[in-house]
């Protein structure tokens, strides 16, 4: 069989395993709109192409998806890469991104961490610095989720060990998640 049809079959695999979970990413978004629209802070972050998927969602925010609308108060962790290197040099790379949201995140901001593995040393920071200061941590993971998933208040686990096919679902629910703040950002007037 051709590589891309096989990439094809395994993607629409994946997707028809995912969709009991449609419910979660809809509810995940409908937090994420709240958030912004209360006018806290959406903070991201990720590794490699996670990271890609981090700084996708928050430029999103703060530009536009589909929609001209008010710009969005997004911080994507892993885009500074004066901030990375300088607090990687001085307390090391596990905690990138714990450092920043300490520094940034306020009670009622949400971060989302995207891994695929869940195992990250500088994601479970984050997520556990989230905690300690009162913003909610979301987790999109694959691979059973990793250690990750009991840190986030919020995890959602797309059920592949393949990093490519998670990455393509983590690009549909940041996309999700685009779709519902704009809905609300436009019902609101």
């Amino acid at each position: 069989m051709p590589l891309f049809r096989e990439q094809l079959d395994e993607a629409a695999a994946v997707l028809a395993a995912f969709a009991p979970q449609a419910a979660a990413v809809d509810a995940l978004a409908g937090l994420v709109a709240g958030a912004l629209l209360a006018g806290r802070t959406l903070f991201t972050c990720g590794n490699g192409g996670s990271a890609a998927d981090a700084t996708h969602l928050a430029e999103e925010l703060v530009g536009r998806y589909r929609a001209n609308r008010r710009p969005l108060p997004a911080v994507c962790l892993n885009a500074d890469v004066g901030a990375i290197t300088c607090i990687a040099n001085d307390f090391g790379y596990d905690v990138v991104f714990s450092r920043q949201l300490e520094a940034l995140g306020r009670p009622g901001d949400v971060l989302v961490a995207f891994s695929t593995s869940g195992g990250s040393p500088n994601i479970l920071a984050a997520l556990r610095a989230a905690r300690a200061r009162g913003v909610t941590a979301v987790a999109l993971l694959g691979k059973g989720g990793g250690a990750a998933r009991a840190l986030a208040d919020h995890a959602i686990v797309v059920p592949s060990d393949n990093s490519a096919r998670i990455q393509e679902v983590h690009g549909l629910i940041l996309h999700a998640i685009c779709e519902e703040v704009e809905a609300r950002v436009a019902a609101e007037g």
